[in-house]
Formats: structure tokens, C-alpha cells, sequence
């Protein structure tokens, strides 16, 4: 069994220090592109979530429309050939 060697011998080294330096960097780059993109979705599937409720809206005054007027449909069978015939 091996042992651990204490905290107190790894000491942060310049380069070290750059190193861990440049990760934090990268991590805040990739968290400000990753809210970025959330935000842009959230903003399209807002859009997206507007759009439906329309076409629900638009779907039930259309299904009324056919409801009321069903009665008027003419059969294709009962309509006469159209003058090209």
C-alpha cells in the first residue's frame, strides 16, 4: 500500500500557476458561450411555443368552420364535371 504524500509537498509552481490560470479561462469562455446558446434557445422555443398556440387557435376556428358548414359540402360525386370535361 502506497501512501499519500501530505498536502504540503505540492507547492504552485509558476507554470503550475499559468497552467491552472489558463483552464480557468477556458472554463469561463466555454460557461459565457454555453449561456449564450441557453439564452438563444430560450429566446426560439419561446418563439416556437407562440407559434403553436396560434395554429391551436387557428385548428379549433377552422374544425368550428367545418362543423357549422358541413351540412352545405357537396359531395364530389353529386358536383358536375367542370367545363374542361
Amino acid at each position: 500500500m502506497s501512501a499519500t504524500p501530505p498536502d504540503d509537498t505540492r507547492k504552485l509552481t509558476p507554470a503550475t500557476a499559468q497552467q491552472t490560470e489558463e483552464r480557468f479561462e477556458q472554463l469561463e469562455s466555454k460557461v459565457l458561450y454555453q449561456d449564450r446558446t441557453v439564452d438563444e434557445l430560450n429566446t426560439v422555443v419561446t418563439r416556437q411555443q407562440d407559434q403553436i398556440d396560434l395554429l391551436v387557435i387557428e385548428t379549433k376556428r377552422l374544425r368550428e368552420l367545418i362543423e357549422s358548414g358541413a351540412q352545405g359540402v357537396v359531395e364530389a360525386g353529386d358536383e358536375p364535371p367542370p367545363p374542361h370535361y
